[in-house]
């Protein structure tokens, strides 16, 4: 049990109160500075454990930390003074939208912190070992020992660079530099999203030129540009994911809390507590994308009710029927995290890894 709590749930819900913090703290700070009275900010949901009160907001510790709430006076009723209702469309969506705006922007701190700590990487470039007949690859004129240099103009040093850059291009056609003997030669290949089921997207097989790896770490400011591309392509990663589900190449795998946990207890396992920093900003990520969808009860869905009244030119929808429609999305929304976390707990009792 010591080794599961040190190995899982400690740094899951570390990581779940951190992310919580910094998406509630964006709500805080855009209702505070909308001059939206906030009642209270909470870490976790009740019953509550500790609480205190500073500058008319009451500052709570709950007992459930897999989330937390900033409430704030009339979210649905503009006729309440100070309420978030009562404020401008356009500061409302600020409000509303600032959670997810921080989660971004963590995210970037995160991914670009991973850059700045020395971490070990392959040193050898990708090359190709076998083209599948009949494959796009072999249709480009690609050959066997083809060195990849460049795909779509990022420079691969590696093989999983190779192999992160295809995946974020499916669907397109891919310009790829490669060094045959010595000459430099360009080719257009398409990455499939539904390949043979013995291929890659483009039909290509890569190995590494060297078995070595080296320590890589990068300024500052360098690694928050790779930072940034990180993120944006995390966000193109998961497009690609949901188009992949819809055209059938890969089933959707869809994990909750205990998923989370074991998720969190195999990467310490596996990568190290370093790679934490990384699972953390994709988590971020995570949090941010779900929080925006238009679902009631969510961030988005809450946006949505703005978007509506805007429509509307000004009328609003009674506080009351929007507040109701919320309480349903939670309800479906719980419903949704137990039978998840069901399935979550069987793959573990049948000894299954989450990546695997």
């Amino acid at each position: 049990m010591n080794t599961v709590v040190l190995h899982s749930l400690l740094p899951f819900f570390g990581i779940i109160i951190v992310l919580v913090l910094v998406h509630e703290s964006g709500h805080f700070i855009a209702a505070k500075l909308s001059h939206v009275r906030v009642l209270e900010f909470g870490v976790g949901f009740p019953p509550r454990i500790a609480a205190f009160k500073f500058h008319d907001t009451e500052y709570s510790l709950n007992a459930l930390p897999l989330g937390g709430f900033v409430r704030m006076v009339g979210e649905e009723d503009p006729t309440e003074p100070g309420s978030l209702a009562s404020r401008p469309k356009l500061l409302r969506l600020f409000v509303l939208s600032a959670g997810v705006l921080s989660n971004f922007v963590f995210a970037i701190v995160l991914f670009s912190a991973s850059f700045i700590i020395p971490h070990e990487v392959p040193i050898g470039r990708a090359m190709i070992s076998d083209v599948s007949p009949g494959s796009p690859a072999a249709a480009a004129g690609l050959q066997v020992n083809d060195v990849i240099y460049t795909i779509d103009g990022r420079n691969v040093q590696n093989v999983p660079d190779a192999s992160y850059d295809i995946r974020l291009h499916m669907g397109e056609m891919l310009k790829m530099t490669v060094k045959r003997g010595s000459d430099f030669v360009n080719v257009n290949v398409k990455a499939r999203w539904v390949p043979p089921s013995n291929q890659g997207p483009t039909g290509i097989t890569i190995a590494s030129q060297y078995p070595f790896t080296e320590t890589q770490s990068y300024a500052p400011w360098t690694a928050l540009h790779l930072g940034t591309q990180e993120t944006f392509d995390s966000l193109t990663m998961a497009r690609n994911e949901v188009i992949s589900w819809i055209k059938g190449a890969t089933a959707p795998q869809v994990s909750g809390p205990v998923g989370i946990v074991q998720a969190t207890g195999e990467v310490v396992k596996e990568a190290g507590w370093k790679s934490l920093i990384e699972f953390m900003g994709l988590l971020s990520i995570n949090l941010a994308v779900v929080n925006i969808l238009p679902f009631p009860f969510l961030d988005g869905g809450r946006i949505v009710f703005v978007l509506v009244e805007v429509m509307r030119r000004g009328r609003r929808i009674a506080p009351q029927k929007e507040a109701l429609v919320h309480l349903a999305g939670l309800a479906v929304l719980l419903t949704f995290v137990v039978v998840i976390s069901y399935f979550d707990i069987a793959r573990i009792v049948h000894g299954q890894d989450i990546f695997r």
